[in-house]
């Protein structure tokens, strides 16, 4: 097998399935370019890390797009202009800084914590929703519903308009996967989608100035602090940042989750009888399933030694963190699904400056979320293994999760 074809393979839907023994085999290549011209792919968990911290590799559109690299599109592809994950400082700093002041540490430092009461009733609202029903498409009928809901109680969506907002939201994170975009019909769909929840936002928008609420985009809107207030334009893309990017991440990261515990019988046991392993559960499967598996979309703004290989200024740098997430030079096991592993420092939400924005919610949703269906859910078992997966390489999750039970607890 050539590097080329190894490469080749990795992105190849055929093996969206199990890529795990093909980064392994890209390791023994840490900094890989398969031909002249084409992206580095960066394998080990030190170099991703410092790559990641790196002021030399850019996130902006701008050198993307002057480098040509049009891969695979982000989260934030929605016809709006870049959101602050697509910005290099300074620019990136001042709306990251903003946008945290309304979501967390130090101004809000309780607004996640504060949600665990209505995140816990949305899930048993979800799972009650299963009814008399042995068997359940988890994606379709709790991992998909479940963000979106929690964004817009965030946001400050009225529950009135929860359906129409969902309704816009189906088609635009379609859309994200490669093999909607060919569908002429699925990208309109998704186009007027966007310029619908935009127009809605909007909306929204113009009312929170006037009548501000407990609610983020109410923050938003009204900030002034010292990094200045966002255009309306900034806060559009902020809150559309955190709906795309929060909604198919917690997604992957509570169906992966599931569809592992369901293949460690033993450790859904132990989730059952003690609710609070959820914090180790999850941090584990950040590192071992991954839900963003690979970060495409850098620039070199300037040559790179690494490994005695020079990355000339202008390349593109693929990230690939679930390789990354698994390497032996940092993980004792790495290959072994353990909880109780005393050292979890993933990159499953990335590190650095763009490390996850939404990581705090994240976590909380998959802990919420996996703890009580392992409670509730009475002897399950999965339908299909592997079950059918998402074209991306990306956001890698099943498109669905079958999982037969006996019934409710």
């Amino acid at each position: 097998m050539t590097q080329a074809s190894l490469f080749r393979r990795i992105t190849d839907f055929a093996n969206r399935a199990d890529p795990y023994p093909l980064y392994e085999e890209l390791r023994k290549t840490p900094v890989l370019c398969e031909e002249e011209g084409g992206p580095y792919v960066i394998s080990s968990y030190w170099d991703i890390e410092a790559l990641l911290h790196d002021p030399r590799i850019s996130s902006d559109a701008a050198n993307l797009a002057a480098a040509g690299d049009d891969a695979l599109s982000g989260p934030e592809a929605t016809g709006l202009p870049p959101s602050f994950i697509r910005l290099d400082p300074p620019e990136h700093d001042r709306l990251r800084r903003i946008a945290n002041s309304s979501f967390g540490p130090p101004h809000r430092p309780r607004r996640i914590e504060n949600m665990r009461g209505e995140l816990g009733e949305i899930v048993t609202g979800l799972i009650d929703g299963f009814g008399d029903a042995r068997q359940i498409d988890l994606v379709d009928q709790f991992a998909y519903p479940f963000p979106v809901t929690v964004i817009c109680r965030l946001l400050g969506v009225p529950r009135e308009d929860e359906p129409r907002f969902r309704a816009w939201v189906d088609p635009i994170v379609a859309g994200l996967d490669p093999d909607t975009r060919t569908s002429a019909e699925s990208e309109r769909t998704a186009q007027e989608a966007r310029l619908q929840l935009g127009m809605y936002l909007n909306g929204l928008v113009e009312q929170r100035a006037k009548e501000p609420r407990d609610d983020m985009l109410s923050d938003l809107v009204n900030s002034h602090g010292p990094d200045g207030a966002m255009t309306t334009m900034e806060v559009l893309t902020t809150a559309v940042l955190l709906l795309i990017a929060g909604h198919e991440t917690t997604v992957n990261l509570i169906t992966n989750g599931m569809l592992t515990l369901l293949r460690h019988p033993e450790v859904l046991e132990r989730l059952r009888n003690d609710p609070g392993l959820s914090v180790r559960i999850v941090e584990e499967l950040l590192r071992y399933e991954p839900p963003v598996q690979i970060v495409p979309q850098r620039t070199c703004i300037a040559d790179i030694e690494l490994r005695g290989v020079t990355i000339p200024k202008g390349s593109h740098i693929w990230l690939m963190l679930a390789a990354g997430n698994r390497d032996p030079e940092r993980f004792k096991d790495p290959e072994r699904f353990d909880p109780d592993r005393e050292d979890i420092q993933h990159l499953g939400f990335g590190s650095g400056i763009h490390s996850c924005f939404g990581a705090p919610l994240a976590r909380v949703e998959a802990q919420i979320a996996l703890s009580e269906l392992a409670r509730r859910l009475e002897d399950p078992r999965l339908v299909e293994d592997p079950p059918p997966y998402r074209q991306n390489a990306v956001l890698r999750g099943p498109r669905h999760l079958n999982i037969a039970f006996e019934g409710l607890r």
